[in-house]
């Protein structure tokens, strides 16, 4: 998810490609000198006779999209339990101001043209547009532009798209008058979607033990479930056997497509109603696609090659992660502990909020499956023991950025250390967010979770 400064980041990613597209098609050349802008139009000079392009955020709107995602995110109390992201959409007003003849129509051309080329606006094009040059570093950006830097724009989960808006000359009229400027060739244009994410620590509740859900579809072939083989409440992880339910499963050659992985079924694993096959190794924890592929052995080459047939319906699935050794990191004098979930504080001045010393501990997860740099982690404490008459406390804390990957060689990694701070004492149930799956708490003959736990 991008940061609050991500608003004014589209705008400098946009001025930015305007910039480059009027360099690359050599316009100075017909028009003169051109300055880009991102200033108000009743702000422009108009007494200069310098061509200028200008792109002016006038209205910012909720995407209906992600209005309702995440919601609720407070309980009856009125605690924050989810941060659910801010959904926008930036509605910008192109304006050409010639310093003579068709300069205007030129600028307003190319550059409409240069929106059209460039309908989403990729990871590496916003990297580049608000970073600093090589080998010049970002300290001799200006304070503005540094501040766009951590906007995180390039990180958020859906790209930006650029689109073309059409205003009715009445509406027009409107926002001209409403802005108290002189009128100029215009072009409205969306772009779609900003994802602004808080910062905030959340009680997040514990997880529900029995979910019961289904989905149903009508296609040929078709998956009408997928469960671990364990029960149809059973958490899915790496390793684990799926089995699919459905019609017109069974073919010459079956395979199953999990996320990017192709996996080949013997032909004793498939029925025409139901399948088996075990989750591959290699994939990320969160939400995984499954999709049945029927490959066709036509007979027209030798050796024989199946070809492409049929593809079912594409189902989801929860891929939850586990945590091999949740702890802090131990101390680099301390003797190895017997326990992989001893607590390790750090020193500092102590915080006390309502006769309780807050705590603070680097807290080391080892994950399976690895965590890539870019999947969103978040590490998720719930106090074991409650005394009556008191709520439980709860933490949430997220991971370093790029989840502490340093070396750019390195596409995931199998440990993440949480930086812990002001924790009340006590024992904490352990938990991992990855993607928003979340690892599982073992349960004792009582049905009360126990482990892991970390006391701090």
């Amino acid at each position: 998810m991008s940061t609050a400064a991500a608003i004014a980041a589209v705008t400098a990613v946009l001025k930015d490609l305007l910039s480059n597209g009027l360099i690359d098609r050599d316009i100075v050349g017909a028009v003169g000198d051109i300055a880009v802008t991102a200033q108000a139009p009743d702000q422009i000079d108009l007494t200069t006779n310098t061509s200028q392009l200008n792109l002016f955020l006038y209205l910012v709107s909720r995407n209906q999209g992600w209005t309702n995602v995440g919601y609720p995110s407070r309980d009856a109390n009125g605690d924050l339990i989810s941060a659910p992201p801010l959904g926008l959409d930036l509605h910008y007003l192109l304006t050409a101001y010639g310093g003579k003849d068709l300069h205007a129509e030129i600028l307003l051309g190319y550059a409409m043209q240069a929106l059209h080329e460039t309908p989403v606006l990729s990871r590496d094009a916003i990297r580049r547009a608000l970073g600093a040059p090589q080998p010049v570093t970002g300290s001799v950006l200006p304070p503005a532009q540094q501040a766009l830097v951590a906007a995180e724009l390039a990180d958020q989960i859906e790209q930006i798209k650029i689109c073309p808006e059409t205003l009715s000359s009445e509406e027009m009229s409107k926002l001209w008058t409403a802005l108290q400027a002189h009128f100029r060739p215009s072009a409205a244009y969306q772009a779609s979607v900003v994802l602004i994410e808080s910062r905030r620590s959340t009680r997040p509740a514990l997880p529900v033990l029995t979910p019961n859900v289904k989905v149903f579809t009508w296609r040929q072939p078709r998956v009408d479930d997928i469960a671990s083989s364990e029960g149809a409440n059973a958490w899915i992880f790496e390793g684990t056997s799926l089995r699919l339910s459905g019609h017109s499963l069974s073919a010459d050659v079956v395979l199953v497509r999990v996320g990017e992985v192709e996996i080949a079924l013997a032909p004793d694993v498939v029925a025409d109603d139901r399948l088996t096959l075990v989750v591959p190794a290699g994939l990320r924890a969160g939400v995984q696609s499954l999709q049945v592929i029927h490959r066709l052995d036509l007979g027209t080459s030798s050796p024989s090659e199946p070809h492409r047939g049929f593809e079912s319906n594409v189902v989801a699935f929860v891929l939850h992660p586990t945590i091999a050794s949740p702890g802090p990191v131990p101390p680099a004098v301390a003797a190895p502990s017997a326990s992989n979930v001893t607590p390790t504080l750090k020193n500092g001045a102590p915080v006390v909020v309502d006769g309780v010393t807050l705590q603070s501990a680097d807290v080391t997860v080892h994950f399976a499956p690895r965590v890539g740099r870019q999947q969103r982690v978040t590490l998720l404490l719930n106090e074991q023991t409650v005394p009556i008459g008191r709520a439980a406390r709860s933490y949430s804390f997220a991971a370093p950025r790029d989840n502490g990957i340093v070396s750019p060689n390195d596409p995931d990694t199998g440990t993440i250390v949480f930086a812990v701070s002001f924790v009340a004492p006590g024992t904490y149930l352990v938990r991992v967010q990855v993607d928003g799956a979340e690892s599982p708490l073992s349960v004792d003959g009582t049905g009360q979770f126990v482990s892991p736990a970390i006391t701090l």
